[in-house]
């Protein structure tokens, strides 16, 4: 009994497997061709540091053009983002000596690429000593969300940490070159007075659930 029932498991598996092939094999083409746009497209290629074909087999862009759009798209952003935080190296040049970031070398460096900012400014230190600070906050909202007695507390807050941790990933990866730009803030760092009123909200509202914790019945 129990050899015929691994042998179903086994069969449920590769028959997954296949399926997931087979999804992958014809929804990823039709995807790019009908759903994602030209520079959405560019930026998944430029992740995987592949050339895009979509630009190269545009035939209304000569070679040059062609040349020209790719050299000046995502992909420069992410490799003026990789100069600047390289350049930092482990204490970094200063805020009034950080050339990429100072000569605006780097695109949106105070909203989507604000983290080569801190990595040319203040270096590896500096760096990590932000996301140490990040961590201390995440690992704090779940020691707040443990302790709630109401199920909607415990949501809310697991959902605040959900959120900034996504926030936070994708912001530095895309910054490194790890992650497609796609355009996230970076919480409480990047400008834009929005999302820093949104995450503030979101923390005040947590913090004013944990006060009243005690008043919530099980």
């Amino acid at each position: 009994r129990q050899i015929k029932r691994n042998r179903t498991i086994l069969i449920r598996i590769v028959f997954f497997w296949f399926v997931c092939v087979g999804i992958q094999r014809f929804a990823v083409p039709y995807v790019f061709e009908n759903v994602l746009q030209k520079h959405q497209i560019e930026r998944i290629y430029d992740l995987f540091g592949k050339s895009n074909p979509y630009i190269e087999k545009d035939p209304a862009l000569t070679k040059a053009e062609a040349k020209k759009q790719k050299e000046s798209g995502s992909s420069y952003n992410v490799r003026q983002s990789k100069i600047a935080i390289g350049s930092g190296r482990v204490f970094g040049k200063g805020v009034l000596k950080a050339t990429q970031t100072r000569y605006d070398f780097v695109p949106e460096q105070r909203t989507d690429f604000i983290f080569c900012t801190v990595g040319e400014g203040f270096g590896f230190v500096g760096s990590f000593i932000l996301l140490g600070l990040y961590l201390l906050l995440l690992f704090r909202i779940v020691t707040v969300a443990e302790r709630q007695r109401s199920t909607f507390s415990r949501c809310y807050a697991y959902g605040v940490a959900g959120v900034l941790f996504f926030h936070i990933a994708i912001n530095i990866g895309m910054t490194v070159g790890l992650a497609p730009v796609i355009g996230i803030p970076l919480p409480f760092i990047s400008y834009g007075g929005t999302s820093l009123l949104t995450f503030t909200i979101m923390l005040f509202i947590l913090i004013r659930l944990d006060a009243d914790r005690q008043m919530v019945l099980r």
